[in-house]
């Protein structure tokens, strides 16, 4: 089946769009809880950042590693709980968690772009090639968005054709007769799609490249 690949330019489009969307929000609305996560509509956009920049980072050196990824902390000592190393600063309210997820958003688009398609570097779900971390980084940001739009009480419909090539690149297995959106939200544990099972909440994508024909 052919498709249409994802590139920088589909990981800046979603950003884009999420962050219009979530930037109606008024600012006491980011303490409520993500939708089906775990914690704030803070600690998620927190969490959408810090997943974007570990992609770029893999995707950083000359050589990319295919086992692990790049030696970081992703904690600070003598914090309680858990910090990742790309934090915003609360007293700067969410506009400025906002404008860290463009600029990690522009990371991930640059290196991606800057890439050759040979190019490998690991992520737990297999090792990927430039065009699979493009597509991690979209269908991250879509569907966090749709965590933090259920949070904040905002609108939030991305795009069809956006969904379905995040779709094709990474849930290949995934019905392509259903409507990307509502497929894409069943296939990360966030829905139901009328005639198929429910994925749970152990899903996966599938970061390696498609095999050639």
């Amino acid at each position: 089946m052919s498709r249409t690949p994802v590139t920088g330019d589909d990981v800046e489009q979603a950003v884009r769009l999420t962050i219009a969307a979530l930037g109606e929000a008024p600012a006491a609305a980011w303490d409520r809880q993500a939708g089906p996560m775990a914690c704030s509509c803070w600690d998620t956009v927190e969490h959408l950042n810090n997943g974007m920049f570990s992609y770029a980072l893999r995707l950083a050196p000359p050589t990319p590693r295919v086992r692990g990824g790049v030696p970081i902390r992703w904690e600070r000592p003598g914090a309680e709980g858990t910090l990742l190393p790309i934090a915003g600063d609360r007293s700067d309210g969410p506009a400025a968690q906002l404008e860290i997820l463009e600029a990690m958003g522009g990371l991930v688009a640059g290196m991606t772009r800057s890439r050759s398609p040979e190019v490998r570097a690991w992520h737990a779900w297999g090792v990927a090639d430039p065009e699979g971390f493009a597509a991690m980084a979209v269908v991250e940001t879509l569907v966090h968005a749709f965590d933090l739009a259920e949070g904040l009480g905002v609108a939030w419909n991305p795009p069809a054709e956006l969904c379905r090539r995040g779709l094709d690149r990474l849930f290949p297995d995934a019905p392509s007769d259903t409507e990307p959106w509502p497929t894409l939200l069943w296939a990360t544990g966030r829905g139901e799609l009328p005639g198929h099972g429910p994925v749970g909440p152990d899903w996966q994508w599938h970061a390696a490249p498609p095999a050639l024909p």
